[in-house]
């Protein structure tokens, strides 16, 4: 696996285009070497349980607004299904997202792979009605789910070039 030939240095970028919390990359990195791609997302799981509400939000902070111009690779892959939106849509998005900053302290966090706005918009309206406490697991069971969708695109890509290099 190459997450494991990496250096520290590349395994360290490499993770952190998963999850910008140092604490849960640093775990990360104790985790290796992975037996398989489910240790990888069990050490992932196990991470992320593990870090500080501060680590929490030097996560959060990795993450762009839904809706706002992506600024990385994979934010625009899971982001791409409001790319398309209707503008009345994204202004609201926009107008709930500052709503939601302002009640809770953060970024809304949600897995958006494949979601449009309005969906998105509906799960934040949803979203808005919880307590702090459990915002706070609902964003960590969120940011797992990102996670792993991450780490699975990077595992993929390894196993992808893994195999064109064997044949």
């Amino acid at each position: 696996m190459l997450l494991n030939e990496m250096d520290d240095d590349a395994a360290r970028s490499a993770l952190h285009a998963c999850c910008a919390s140092t604490a849960w990359i640093e775990r990360m990195m104790r985790a290796r070497p992975f037996r398989d791609v489910p240790a990888v997302l069990d050490a992932a799981d196990r991470a992320l349980s593990e870090i500080s509400e501060d680590d929490l939000d030097e996560a959060l902070a990795g993450h762009p607004r839904i809706g706002d111009r992506p600024d990385n690779a994979s934010s625009a892959l899971e982001q791409a299904g409001v790319a398309g939106s209707a503008a009345p849509v994204l202004a609201r998005l926009r107008e709930r997202n500052a709503s939601y900053e302002q009640r809770f302290g953060h970024v809304y966090l949600v897995f958006a792979n494949g979601r449009p706005a309005d969906e998105l918009l509906a799960i934040l309206d949803r979203r808005m009605t919880n307590d702090a406490a459990t915002e706070r697991r609902v964003v960590r069971r969120e940011l797992a789910k990102i996670n792993h969708a991450r780490l699975l695109r990077m595992l993929s890509t390894e196993r992808t070039a893994d195999e064109g290099v064997s044949r």
